[in-house]
């Protein structure tokens, strides 16, 4: 899949991925900010990916993503989704959102993520907050 918005590229082609770009933005985050860069790699390799594109000076530059897990069937789970802070403000995170969204292989399933601070943005699109619900398990690290 491949559309164009502004002077953008949205694609969920995992080939145009530019890994370096979502592992120092991931460095940055409040989410992801201890996640090491292997697993970093593998975590793009074992989802769906979408990243927003810029043409400057003939090259691609990766400007958003977003990384969806899944079973395929019945539920996806939206994670580690960011616009480079140069590009805010010009509803790149919207069409991103409304791209996977509407995506027909999401559609019938039950869609999660978990936010900090965004969740006026994920409301437009569905997304309803659920917290007598859900539980999580943190990071455990079992030393055998």
């Amino acid at each position: 899949m491949e559309l164009n918005f502004k002077s953008y590229v949205v694609s969920d082609d995992k080939q145009r991925i530019q890994v370096q770009v979502v592992v120092d933005y991931l460095a940055t985050s409040y989410w992801a900010s201890k996640r090491p860069a292997a697993k970093i790699m593998k975590s793009i390799e074992n989802s769906i990916c979408y990243g927003v594109y810029e043409l400057v000076n003939n090259q691609e530059k990766m400007i958003a993503f977003a990384r969806i897990i899944t079973d395929g069937a019945t539920t996806y789970y939206l994670c580690d989704v960011f616009v480079l802070e140069a590009y805010r403000g010009q509803g790149i995170s919207k069409k991103l959102m409304e791209t996977i969204t509407n995506a027909p292989e999401f559609e019938g399933m039950t869609g999660l993520l978990g936010t900090k601070d965004a969740h006026g943005l994920y409301e437009q699109y569905g997304f309803e907050r659920d917290q007598a619900r859900f539980m999580r398990r943190p990071v455990q690290i079992n030393r055998v």
